[in-house]
């Protein structure tokens, strides 16, 4: 008699019935995200779409190496990697040279992701971290911006200062409207100048039920609150820098984020309150990249203390009082 052992998989919690697995929640973001890169050809030209294709290329390239050489099974299928290139490529500058693209690529994927355990196994957002990386190697790289509609896109291109380096050089004066910031008539990284291409696809992930509107709403908020506070302008500093593409691309990411209701809005209240803490007080104009990173490191402590409680639990007092009952 021969017994056929079945191959008993288990994988980490937390575990969910539904019909959604990675590939078409990645192919949802990847999707939302197309305003933004379409968005950024027009603002930049065609050395936008260079920048983009080439950070997908080495994401993608790098996790089928790294799975290869670690004798995993290959998980390319599945896009995230995909969707590491376009955010990794939408926080970088359109001068970047090609070869620092790829080093984030290889960093994003090697270093964040796969060392840690592929995906669902990093503490913190693989994109963020390797635009954290490369701000500090490459300073002078990472913050040369160059003028919307100046499609040379070269060492020689006309120069300019993003919204918020503007402000935090005090020519008030020199300030871009409201509306060139709405459409993304500024300088700045490629998915951070035009709000209004990543409220579409922050507003499709919502409708498709991709992401909760608790962590993006609440960042928001909270952001132009202590804006606010701190005697600037709330508006501007919505639709200045990364915010929004930090608020609805990266501070949602299932891994690195809260999973219940309190848990996401602890997480999104330390965003918004460190995001302008640094701008107001730090020696960097933005601070969305270090303030998710920071909350990411933070994210397995808030859901320790902060959950919900479990089904037929009691509080001990009434445990107590029923007993002397």
């Amino acid at each position: 008699m021969v017994i056929k052992m079945e191959k008993l998989i288990v994988s980490s919690s937390p575990h969910f019935n539904g019909k959604k697995t990675t590939q078409n929640i990645m192919l949802d973001v990847i999707i939302a995200l197309t305003p933004a890169m379409i968005a950024s050809v027009i603002l930049f030209g065609f050395r936008a779409m260079v920048v983009i294709l080439t950070c997908i290329a080495s994401c993608v390239l790098s996790e089928y190496i790294c799975r290869r050489v670690m004798k995993r099974s290959q998980t390319v299928g599945d896009l995230s990697c995909v969707v590491t290139g376009i955010l990794l490529a939408l926080n970088l500058p359109v001068t970047i040279n090609p070869l620092i693209s790829v080093f984030g690529g290889v960093i994003a994927i090697v270093v964040v992701k796969q060392m840690f355990g592929g995906i669902g196994q990093n503490f913190v957002n693989p994109a963020l971290t390797a635009r954290i990386i490369l701000m500090n190697s490459f300073p002078a790289r990472m913050t040369h911006w160059t003028a919307a509609f100046d499609y040379s896109a070269t060492a020689d291109a006309v120069t300019t200062a993003t919204p918020l380096g503007i402000l935090s050089e005090g020519a008030g004066g020199q300030l871009p409207s409201y509306l060139d910031m709405f459409l993304g008539k500024t300088g700045g990284c490629l998915g951070e100048t035009c709000a209004l291409a990543i409220l579409i696809g922050g507003i499709y992930l919502i409708l498709r039920r991709v992401i909760s509107p608790v962590i993006p709403v609440t960042y928001l908020a909270t952001a132009a609150l202590f804006s606010f506070l701190f005697g600037r302008d709330p508006l501007f500093d919505l639709l200045s820098g990364g915010l929004m593409l930090g608020a609805f691309f990266m501070a949602t990411d299932y891994t690195t984020s809260p999973l219940y209701f309190w848990g996401r809005v602890v997480f999104a209240v330390g965003c918004g309150a460190l995001t302008l803490v640094i701008r107001e007080f730090g020696s960097l104009p933005e601070g969305v990249s270090y303030s998710i990173i920071l909350m990411n490191i933070l994210t397995p402590l808030i859901e320790r203390y902060i959950k919900p409680r479990a089904f037929g639990l009691v509080k001990k007092k009434r445990t107590k009082e029923a007993a002397k009952s």
